[in-house]
């Protein structure tokens, strides 16, 4: 892979006059409040199109040690390592049919990881499985989720096609009710949510969109009765079909390629082009990846997290695009994170980042045979503003003749929808069918999003106690008033663009709480001063993303450009420093974690079998 020539200074202002003009063709005042969700009259779109009628059962009133909230990777791997730690009574609620999560919904065309398998599918030492492919399909990924509940003895006590409606602390048992809407209202003496942040697909809110009359439905919840095919193509439904897909992101990198092959014409309606770099997928072996040594997928997925973040890594074992970008977040992440002078790391940044993209757009140029085209798909903002795809097919698929580009920068978007299709500027494409690859409300499932409500003690409702100064917790998992609710995802922990990892150690972290509590019989609840004390932390060396955030073309990552969250959102040191520092403190104190259970307390579940060799100090 050539190196990119280095952007000269006349060029770099250049791209900000262009990056900015980018910017402000597609900038809307409305925000986030552009995307609908899918409830209410649009509550078809996320209806389960992989179950039949789900079978009738007697509502539970029983008691289980945890309940975990969400089936997913995160509800995996949080009762894997619950049951390394030797707990007996878990159940997971799942409202899909069946364990997986992002993958369990998302069956579309083409669809695949875009994290190398080996570091993305997670408890690969535990399972013993190595994936087939480098980058896995959906399916081999959706059995490997199956694979570890199975092997981790997860499926039998497990609720599907259910949903956790609220969660109500109960003082007097010292337990959680879980009401579920089939009735459900079991008990939990602990409660571990693992919604995960791309579960609830958008619309967007196009005036007429319930107008169309044509056949119609999003990505996560693809009609191959409609369509024919599988995820692997031959969708032969679509022979003479005039065929409209709304979003050119992550999904929809991989699935117009496939829609291009089958369907009779296919209009693809762009506002924001991705960046696609190379994919080079293939199959791979065990010697390929080093499977022949003990602890091989751990030590990879170790030095993959360590190479993207910009940490000093020996060498580098996953060797793609993900990682030969690195470069631009090692000078990237210091200026979000480290002291130093900003305006010099900013100036390092853009350097690199305009030959990074330079070369993307090069690549367009190269592959897309219509200059006009071509133009339209080019990528006008920085690397890290949009999520990178990464695909072989998808600019190929603008050479054929049954596919049009409809760029809608300039309208903001699509029009409006007829009866018979879609209207953009002056012209009305008719469509048979309208497929919406529109992604998810990211980062509001479950707990956040309202959706799911906490009571804890006295009945204070979770979102409540936050809403003056906002969240409160210690490391992201744990808030006072709610004794042992611990809650998994990227709110004041760390992140990383290999979410399944940090998915895992949050799963340790969490069973190494549960396993302490049992150990002590004390409530996991951090007091007030230990949530202040972490505020401090996330406060104190909070990143500025602002001047970096405020440039980029609207998206998720900038909340449609309205910039960033206010207050303190994730640790700012990154994901390596922030496990090193979770495990630290399992180790050397868990400080300011257990509670003493009230005393007369009636919630005993019963022997549990955790374990737990530390020795927690209790909170004052």
């Amino acid at each position: 892979m050539a190196t990119p020539p280095v952007p000269a200074p006349e060029e770099l202002a250049g791209l900000r006059r262009r990056y900015r003009l980018e910017r402000e063709r597609r900038v809307r005042p409305d925000g986030a409040r552009q995307y609908l969700a899918t409830d209410a009259e649009f509550g078809y779109y996320a209806a389960d199109p992989y179950v039949g009628e789900v079978a009738e059962r007697e509502p539970l009133r029983d008691t289980v040690t945890v309940a975990v909230v969400g089936g997913g990777f995160g509800g995996i791997l949080a009762g894997a390592r619950l049951r390394q730690r030797g707990v007996e009574s878990i159940r997971i609620v799942e409202k899909g049919g069946d364990f997986g999560g992002t993958w369990y919904w998302n069956r579309y065309p083409g669809i695949h990881c875009d994290i190398e398998s080996h570091v993305y599918l997670p408890l690969l030492d535990e399972t013993g499985y190595v994936p087939e492919w480098k980058y896995a399909p959906g399916d081999e990924i959706r059995r490997h989720a199956v694979r570890v509940a199975e092997k981790f003895d997860l499926c039998a006590d497990a609720l599907f096609s259910t949903a956790v409606t609220s969660l109500t602390w109960d003082g007097t048992t010292e337990t959680w009710i879980v009401a579920t809407d089939r009735g459900d209202g079991f008990r939990a003496r602990y409660v571990i949510t693992a919604t995960g942040t791309l579960t609830d697909p958008k619309l967007p809110g196009i005036p007429g969109i319930e107008d169309f009359k044509g056949h119609t439905f999003h990505t996560s919840r693809w009609d191959y009765g409609y369509t024919g095919g599988t995820p692997d193509g031959g969708l032969t439904g679509l022979a003479d079909k005039k065929v409209g897909i709304v979003g050119t992101g992550a999904t929809g990198v991989q699935a117009i390629p496939m829609l291009a092959e089958d369907a009779a014409h296919l209009y693809v309606f762009q506002r924001t082009p991705s960046s696609v770099d190379v994919r080079a997928n293939g199959r791979t072996t065990a010697a390929d990846v080093g499977a022949d040594h003990e602890g091989w997928a751990r030590a990879r997925r170790e030095n993959f997290l360590r190479v993207v973040s910009g940490e000093p890594a020996d060498e580098d074992l996953v060797a793609d695009r993900w990682t030969a970008s690195a470069g631009l977040l090692e000078k990237l992440l210091p200026s979000f994170r480290r002291p130093g002078d900003r305006e010099d790391f900013e100036a390092a940044y853009e350097v690199a980042d305009a030959a990074k993209m330079n070369e993307l757009r090069s690549r367009v140029e190269q592959t897309v045979t219509d200059p006009e085209t071509a133009e339209k798909l080019k990528p006008w903002y920085r690397y890290a503003c949009k999520r990178p795809t990464f695909s072989d097919k998808y600019y190929p698929a603008f050479n054929r003749d049954n596919v049009t580009l409809v760029d809608t920068a300039d309208t903001h978007g699509i029009e409006r929808v007829t009866e018979h299709g879609v209207v953009v500027g002056d012209t009305t494409y008719a469509l048979d069918c309208l497929i919406f690859a529109t992604g998810f409300e990211v980062g509001t499932s479950g707990v956040l999003s309202g959706e799911l409500p906490v009571r804890g003690r006295d009945g204070t409702q979770l979102l409540h106690a936050w809403a003056q100064q906002g969240p409160r917790t210690l490391h992201g998992f744990t808030s006072n008033g709610f004794p042992n609710l611990i809650q998994m995802g990227s709110l004041q922990n760390a992140s990383s663009v290999n979410f399944t990892h940090i998915l895992d150690e949050q799963a340790v972290h969490a069973a190494a709480l549960v396993a302490a509590a049992e150990t002590e019989d004390a409530l996991v609840e951090p007091s007030r001063e230990a949530e202040d004390a972490w505020r401090t932390v996330l406060a104190e060396d909070a990143p500025d993303h602002e001047w970096f955030h405020a440039e980029c073309t609207p998206g998720y990552y900038n909340r449609e450009g309205r910039g960033r969250p206010n207050g303190p959102s994730a640790y700012p040191h990154g994901a390596v420093a922030f496990h090193e520092l979770l495990r630290r403190w399992r180790e050397e104190s868990m400080h300011g974690i257990l509670r003493a259970r009230t005393a007369g307390a009636t919630g005993a579940t019963g022997a549990t079998g955790a374990t737990g060799n530390s020795s927690p100090r209790r909170m004052a």
